[in-house]
């Protein structure tokens, strides 16, 4: 008899034990440690012109050829990132916030970089439209991505295409 209240006294522990530990959180979700996982290079930039929701034109602008600097976007575990290079400049910019809206479709980084533009910097990934996100590639839009526009409204997405690469610092 004291064998069988020990043996359901200890099961008892155990389905607590296994209770409380499924209630655990994760500190990060699937979708952010994907953007964790490494650092994402720069593969293509292409701009497409829109009037309304017709497009006009692409344009390829083939970082590979323009620019011989690598480009690369970097995310880490404590919700910072840096960009490298941006716009072809040699830059490493400084840490920067990053976020997911909650629906986890729109990147949001305040990271500040360097280009040539007339203001001579931007927020680039300010609000960005995730297009595409897997294991080894990310596609986001940027520019007039809002959903509500005039069927004349002249506007152009940028899509930047990155591939990750292993990081070597260890994150």
């Amino acid at each position: 008899m004291k064998n069988k209240r020990f043996f359901l006294y200890f099961l008892g522990l155990v389905a607590i034990g296994i209770g409380i530990n499924s209630c655990k959180k994760q500190s990060q979700s699937p979708i952010e440690q994907l953007f964790t996982g490494g650092y994402w290079e720069l593969a293509s930039v292409t701009a497409t012109y829109y009037t309304g929701n017709s497009v006009d034109s692409t344009v390829n602008l083939n970082t590979d050829t323009i620019c011989q600097k690598g480009q690369a976007f970097t995310f880490l575990t404590n919700n910072t990132c840096t960009y490298t290079n941006f716009d072809c400049i040699t830059q490493t910019t400084q840490a920067a916030s990053w976020s997911l809206t909650p629906n986890q479709l729109y990147l949001q980084a305040n990271v500040v970089c360097k280009d040539t533009s007339a203001k001579g910097s931007s927020i680039p990934f300010a609000y960005a439209q995730i297009e595409n996100l897997g294991q080894f590639s990310l596609v986001l839009n940027i520019g007039d991505i809002q959903p509500n526009y005039s069927l004349t409204q002249k506007r152009i997405i940028y899509q930047y295409g990155f591939i990750r690469q292993k990081s070597t610092t260890g994150n």
